[in-house]
Parts: C-alpha cells; sequence; structure tokens
C-alpha cells in the first residue's frame, strides 16, 4: 500500500464529490428561478416541474461529464503514444550520436598516429 496515492485518490474522490454536490445545488437553484417565473403554477405544479428540471439538468451535466471523461482518456492513450515514439527517437539520436563520436574519435586517434 502507498499512502500518497491513497491520499491522493481519496482528495480526488472528495473533490469529485463536492463539484458533484454544487452541480446538483446549481440546478435546484436554476430550477427555482425557473419556477418563480410562472406565477400561475400551484405548489405540486411548482415542485414537480423543479423535479423534472434537476432531473434534465443533472442528466445534462453527467452525459457532459462522461464525454469529457472519454476524451480525456482518448487524449491520455494519444500523447501515451506519442510521448513513447518521441522517447524511443530521442534515445536512437542519442544512441547515434554517442556511436559517431565514438567512430570520429577513433578516426582521429588512428589518423594522428
Amino acid at each position: 500500500m502507498k499512502p500518497e496515492k491513497d491520499c491522493a485518490r481519496g482528495l480526488a474522490q472528495l473533490e469529485g464529490f463536492l463539484l458533484w454536490n454544487a452541480e446538483i445545488e446549481r440546478a435546484r437553484r436554476q430550477a427555482r428561478l425557473f419556477t418563480h417565473q410562472l406565477p400561475w403554477l400551484t405548489t405540486a405544479q411548482r415542485e414537480d416541474v423543479e423535479r423534472v428540471f434537476i432531473a434534465e439538468r443533472v442528466a445534462a451535466s453527467r452525459e457532459s461529464l462522461i464525454r469529457v471523461r472519454d476524451r480525456a482518456d482518448e487524449l491520455r492513450e494519444e500523447y501515451t503514444g506519442r510521448y513513447a515514439r518521441l522517447r524511443v527517437r530521442c534515445v536512437a539520436v542519442s544512441a547515434g550520436a554517442v556511436g559517431a563520436a565514438t567512430c570520429l574519435g577513433t578516426v582521429l586517434m588512428l589518423a594522428l598516429r
């Protein structure tokens, strides 16, 4: 067990929980503002409209978050692949440069003898 990873994961979960609850509260607030614009609604109708509004807003937020998560996963895979290819290139260029310098040094040493 790695306490640092567990702590970081716990903090990320807590942050996600707080952000999601803030999103739900924002949906409730917007639902109340929306129903206040409809003064002819009865209390029961107002509650129903608010409930449907909140459900729609939460569903839209969830879909949006899922799209963002999926895109982040795609980008992570893409950039991980790019980084791996770049690392291979850098190692190859470095090995080539060391090899060329070694060959050049050997040639110069033999030529100067």
